[in-house]
């Protein structure tokens, strides 16, 4: 029988951000429309003074700020993450805009999930976030673009895919344009990724992402 969302236990959450926060907007709300069954325990920040820590503290959720300049490396950083996700007994850790670099501990492999604004493994890696993701689709005259839900490994932009949904590249795009209609398929996917995961149904197999039945 398949469990309702419902039913299920809420998975604890925490979020990465480095920007404006939108996605972690859209968390809180499929959270209180009851689309997600789930509890933010924790929002980290990689910088302060951006957007998101606002919405995050509108919300009544937990903010800590972890600057990557005051580590001296990738290593530390990310020590310093995954142990205040520990503290905060997060069962799933979702980046949602989040631009640094991690190292991913053995203890939270299969346990960190990203979206990107493209249909990777196109226009992914290094440098490609937010507008210079929806500039190269333009460039590239792609007729169609969209999002990814993929776990986390070690370089930017890579690791399993879970799934993805797909928009058109209208004629009169912008990038603007284009980042408004991307981001309505990330509002449904990354839920979806995180129920899938919460029921036990995603299975990470030879590299590959398998949804069980």
């Amino acid at each position: 029988m398949t469990q309702n969302v419902s039913d299920r236990s809420p998975i604890s959450l925490a979020v990465l951000i480095s920007g404006s926060g939108t996605t972690l907007q859209n968390f809180i709300d499929r959270i209180a429309d009851g689309q997600l069954r789930a509890r933010i325990v924790l929002v980290i920040a990689s910088r302060p003074g951006i957007a998101g820590i606002e919405r995050a503290q509108r919300a009544g959720l937990p903010v800590k700020i972890v600057e990557r300049k005051k580590f001296d490396s990738v290593a530390a950083f990310s020590e310093e993450i995954f142990s205040l996700c520990d503290q905060a007994s997060a069962d799933l850790i979702c980046l949602a805009g989040w631009l640094s670099l991690l190292k991913i501990p053995e203890s939270a492999a299969g346990r960190v999930m990203n979206i990107h604004p493209s249909l990777l493994p196109k226009f992914g890696g290094k440098g490609m976030y937010g507008h210079h993701v929806h500039q190269a689709v333009l460039d590239h005259h792609d007729d169609i673009s969209g999002c990814t839900v993929h776990y986390v490994d070690n370089s930017y932009d890579n690791g399993p895919v879970i799934l993805q949904r797909t928009c058109p590249v209208l004629p009169n795009d912008t990038a603007t344009s284009l980042a408004h209609r991307v981001f309505e398929e990330e509002k449904l996917a990354y839920p979806k990724a995180i129920s899938l995961h919460q029921a036990g149904k995603l299975q990470i197999a030879g590299g590959r992402v398998q949804i069980r039945d």
